[in-house]
């Protein structure tokens, strides 16, 4: 039994990741910079709002994750070091960019 009640509190631990909203809405992302603690891992919810679908991407994050239009995508990342990780559409690279600030 006590296996079981270590598991148990390993999930928990898991459920108080930090969270963080992103919302791609006119082929931006909004807001264009997050801030996050570092040391801690990061449940990230990517939101398009837009009738395309774009593509979150961060070659800094180790991450990339097509968003379909209307929906809602978790990625998650970290724990990150403290530190700037850039991110864009890979879809609308011109509008489309991002920083995560890790303190």
């Amino acid at each position: 039994m006590v296996g079981g009640v270590a598991a148990l509190c390993a999930c928990t631990l898991t459920m108080a990741d930090s969270e963080a909203l992103l919302v791609i809405k006119n082929h931006r992302f909004e807001p264009t910079e997050i801030k996050v603690p570092a040391g801690q891992r990061i449940r990230l919810t990517v939101h398009n709002q837009d009738a395309t679908p774009e593509e979150f991407e961060s070659h800094t994050l180790n991450r990339e994750k097509v968003v379909p239009p209307g929906a809602k995508v978790v990625i998650f990342i970290g724990p990150l070091k403290p530190g700037k990780y850039e991110f864009a559409g890979e879809y609308n690279e011109a509008t489309a960019k991002g920083v995560v600030v890790a303190e």
